[in-house]
């Protein structure tokens, strides 16, 4: 306790130095039009050079009625979400084992008004398939303002040995601002092209050199224009963003399983595209995208919380009811948006250490293995850590606050006086470091804490000045990355690389469970 003691005047700068930041801005980013190309497949061809994708990009933005595929309550189980210009009385997708469609068997589900882009209304269209059988290839095909649509090939996993890519904050458009090579600025709808680009370009390259790959998991911020003001311009330019993020070719085939981030958390835009299995609808303050929600594979139970929500109970209500409804999986992996373990100098130690005192009890006590965040865009992970058994502050006049967490500088009031400074950062040393052995762990103690940096280049933070101690290995390389997780019936194993080059940025880490 000495040494975070000594930490504890740091972290009060640190915090100071956050505190006022707004809508978190950085010089760097990825252009996309100085990146290495290649000849990959996407929605517009076979071809992802630059000039190519300019050339298609109205095409691409305005393309509002892109599928999302989402896991299911089970392997066995896949969801689907759309828009559509014409209302159905129900929602139609049909799965067959060949691409002629033969024999195939329709699913219907539900068609509802969605959102209104350019005095178009568009409806949200959300189908569950089921009775998927592992080691499989299947092809579907969705029913599309009467039409069905070309043809999808996807194939399941083995739920016994699978392996999900992890990507860090995609946020479509955040690049905005960027000084280009000109002196110019990047506008919204320049940066919304760029960060779509180099997003196809992450999951060709990471399917490529993993083609393991089963499914994949994003902690949120899929998009960067929040429309918190609800004006029409900023929501066509989200729906914009969006587009761009379901552009990626490679989504036809791969399951995604999202979050919702602080810029997604803001309108229902969220909630129209993705079709997420066992929504905890009891949650007492969501926001306006939704809600958390759960699901398994294999022996694994994924919970995925709405952690723009800062009421903690909600959160633990919802841990407790998946793992009621799912008492014998071995492995339990939180995946949520704030970083309340991470090390970027933007969050780590100011807007994600409001949940810290709070979720890090509700962890241990419901046997988590894993919690994978995001929001830092920086890449760091953790010792096994645990909560030290004291009493913490919860901060009840964030609850609700929570809500508006978009804006970073949400503990100006508190950091103001210097009796709030100290004892919010005091609270949030509440945490004992269980295991600080680095690469195969067998039946740790503790929780092991995740943070992503940027998939797609559209912005990095630095890292906090000094290394908390509770930090094993983190690192910024200010280009894009991926992690590939591979769980087996005792093992799960973390593996992170650099896009560009495939190589890994970290040795992996694997925790063994006998």
């Amino acid at each position: 306790m000495g040494k975070r003691k000594k930490k504890l005047s740091f972290y009060i700068i640190a915090a100071l130095c956050v505190a006022s930041t707004g809508f978190a801005a950085t010089e760097h980013w990825t252009d996309a039009s100085l990146t290495p190309q290649e000849v990959t497949k996407t929605v517009v061809g076979d071809e992802t050079d630059w000039q190519n994708w300019k050339d298609h990009w109205d095409m691409i933005k305005t393309n509002y009625e892109q599928v999302s595929v989402a896991p299911g309550i089970d392997a066995s189980h896949l969801n689907f979400g759309w828009y559509s210009q014409e209302q159905t009385a129900n929602a139609e997708v049909r799965i067959a084992k060949t691409k002629d469609m033969h024999d195939a068997k329709v699913f219907q589900g539900t068609c509802e008004p969605g959102t209104i882009i350019n005095d178009v209304t568009y409806y949200t269209n959300k189908t569950e398939v089921s009775g998927l059988k592992a080691d499989k290839s299947y092809w579907y095909q969705v029913k599309i303002d009467g039409n069905w649509q070309d043809a999808q090939e996807f194939k399941t996993g083995n739920p016994d040995d699978f392996s999900f890519m992890y990507v860090g904050d995609p946020q479509i458009g955040a690049s905005t601002g960027s000084i280009l090579t000109d002196d110019s600025k990047q506008d919204a709808e320049m940066a919304t092209r760029n960060d779509a680009y180099n997003w196809n370009k992450t999951l060709n390259k990471a399917l490529a050199q993993h083609p393991e790959i089963n499914f994949l998991v994003s902690p949120g911020d899929q998009i960067n224009e929040p429309a918190s003001d609800q004006k029409p311009e900023k929501l066509q330019l989200q729906e914009e963003q969006y587009s761009g993020y379901l552009s990626a070719a490679a989504l036809r085939n791969l399951p995604e399983a999202t979050s919702i981030g602080n810029h997604d958390s803001m309108t229902v835009g969220y909630k129209n595209h993705f079709n997420v299995p066992n929504q905890f609808f009891e949650e007492q303050n969501p926001t306006q995208a939704g809600h958390g929600y759960y699901y398994t594979y294999g022996n694994a139970l994924f919970i995925v919380i709405n952690a723009n929500n800062y009421n903690a109970a909600d959160h633990k209500a919802l841990i407790e009811k998946a793992v009621a409804a799912n008492p014998k999986e071995k492995w339990r992996i939180v995946v949520m948006h704030q970083d309340i373990y991470g090390s970027g100098q933007d969050h780590s130690d100011s807007d994600g250490m409001l949940l810290r005192t709070q979720l890090t009890p509700i962890y241990d006590a419901n046997h988590i293995d894993v919690v994978l965040q995001g929001h830092d865009h920086t890449y760091a992970r953790t010792y096994q850590l645990s909560s030290d058994g004291k009493e913490h502050g919860d901060f009840p006049e964030y609850k609700v606050a929570g809500q508006e967490g978009q804006h970073h500088n949400i503990l100006d009031l508190a950091l103001k006086d210097s009796s709030n400074r100290n004892t919010f950062l005091s609270q949030n040393l509440c945490y004992t470091i269980e295991d600080m052995q680095q690469g195969k762990l067998v039946n740790p103690k503790g929780v092991f804490y995740m943070s992503a940096n940027s998939a797609t280049g559209s912005k990095y933070y630095n890292l906090i000045p000094q290394q908390q101690d509770y930090i094993a290995v983190r690192s910024q390389t200010w280009r894009p990355t991926y992690s590939v997780i591979r769980i087996t019936s005792n093992q799960f194993t973390l593996s992170t690389y650099d896009v560009e080059s495939g190589t890994a940025i970290d040795e992996p880490y694997t925790i063994i469970k006998k």
